[in-house]
């Protein structure tokens, strides 16, 4: 197996945020003006995938969020305590540089992500995202995330499912 040409790490301020282009100007319009905002606050955390010229070649955010046991499907919802609200993981943003699309990395990072999320000391029930539009849905998917009833573009994956894969 070939070694990655990435690593991922946190965002630091040695990064440039700069020159990340997604093609979505919302998500490179954050990593550029407000995550940093938001991590010193400790409403995010970013983690970047890094080229072998410390170039930001993808990026994605983890914060704490609940969903509510209701809106989870009734065959997984049974199976849980009876509190009105599961804690979760929220990725918050997933993105890109187009010069790495095709590649895999948003697949890796998604691994990277629910890997993380799967380690942690602080309990969580699931890693759950909300998809932009259709094909971001489509993406989370193929990666085994289901919808909630409620809303198609809020899905979750448990993190059981993902421990037994470490």
């Amino acid at each position: 197996m070939k070694p990655s040409p990435f690593r991922v790490e946190l965002l630091a301020a040695s990064h440039d945020r700069q020159s990340f282009c997604s093609g979505a100007d919302r998500l490179d319009d954050y990593l550029r003006a407000q995550v940093t905002q938001d991590v010193r606050r400790r409403v995010t955390a970013c983690f970047v995938a890094v080229d072998d010229n410390d170039r930001i070649a993808s990026f994605y955010t983890l914060a704490s969020a609940s969903l509510l046991l209701s809106d989870l499907p009734s065959a997984i919802s049974k199976k849980l305590p009876r509190y009105p609200s599961v804690p979760v993981v929220r990725l918050g943003r997933l993105a890109v540089d187009i010069r790495y699309k095709g590649q895999g990395l948003g697949a890796a990072m998604l691994a990277d992500a629910l890997g993380r999320a799967a380690r942690a000391e602080i309990a969580a029930y699931a890693l759950m995202v909300d998809a932009k539009d259709e094909t971001a849905a489509d993406f989370y998917q193929h990666h085994g995330f289901m919808a909630l009833s409620s809303d198609p573009r809020v899905l979750f994956l448990p993190l059981s499912t993902v421990a037994g894969l470490s």
